[in-house]
């Protein structure tokens, strides 16, 4: 049994996410489906590091898989890149120790969220950002995002009808940087639960429109009331950048 560990990046526009779901094509599906002619038919399990949603892309997707196999990472590469489709591409594959597993030997996550807010926006974005056009005070913005470094409770931050029962994460670093119409979230923690880069980004946009004070955010952390917080944005604004292990 040899035990890989596979870079990966997609364009998640295509997919409903990167778990295997019945209601559609998946990353995760494509991936083990391409594994298993290496593993004489039978796919494998290939763990991800983050359950990407329907619409939301990776730069830098980390996954997992143990296979009956004995080839070396380079040929395990080529040999699903062939099969997979333009829109996703394994970009390193290597060696792992044994029982490594993606998503819980992962200790910290980076994802990133991109927003345009001119008025028109350019065709060749509009799968990649979330176009929300008008102004944003981008420094209360920023003055709210430093609020969620720390161990929170970001109950308040979760989709509603999630499973997951403990809330509390801790983000190491938030940076917002505005460059011409595009304002970019850049956010790393120790795990995110389901919907939550895309809540606070919501949040954070209604604090930059001046429907809500930066002060807020504080409560809202403390509330852990999910209809508390504002909007979820788009899923197709927000990119899994890098998973980080010891």
């Amino acid at each position: 049994m040899r035990t890989y560990k596979l870079t990966l990046a997609y364009d998640g526009t295509n997919y409903v996410g990167w778990q295997r779901q019945a209601n559609g094509a998946s990353v995760q599906q494509l991936v083990e489906e391409a594994f298993a002619p290496l593993v004489d038919g039978v796919a494998p399990t290939v763990a991800g590091a983050g359950r990407t949603d329907a619409g939301v892309h990776a730069l830098g997707q980390v996954a997992s898989v143990n296979a009956e196999i004995d080839l070396s990472p380079q040929a395990v590469q080529r040999a699903l890149n062939v099969r997979l489709p333009a829109d996703i591409r394994v970009l390193h594959v290597e060696d792992a120790t044994p029982g490594f597993h993606a998503r819980f030997h992962a200790v910290r996550k980076q994802y990133r969220y991109r927003m345009i807010t001119a008025s028109v926006l350019s065709p060749f974005d509009r799968w990649y950002v979330w176009h929300a056009p008008g102004r944003r005070n981008v420094d209360v913005m920023r003055e709210a995002a430093a609020v969620l470094v720390g161990k929170h409770d970001f109950a308040s931050f979760q989709a509603r009808g999630a499973s997951v029962a403990a809330t509390i994460r801790t983000v190491h670093d938030v940076n917002l940087a505005s460059e011409g119409d595009e304002i970019r979230l850049t956010i790393e923690g120790d795990g995110f639960l389901r919907h939550m880069v895309r809540a606070i980004v919501g949040t954070l946009v209604e604090i930059g429109r001046g429907w809500r004070s930066p002060d807020d955010m504080d409560a809202l952390l403390a509330r852990g009331d999910r209809g508390a917080a504002g909007a979820t944005g788009p899923p197709h604004g927000l990119f899994l950048v890098r998973v980080d292990y010891h």
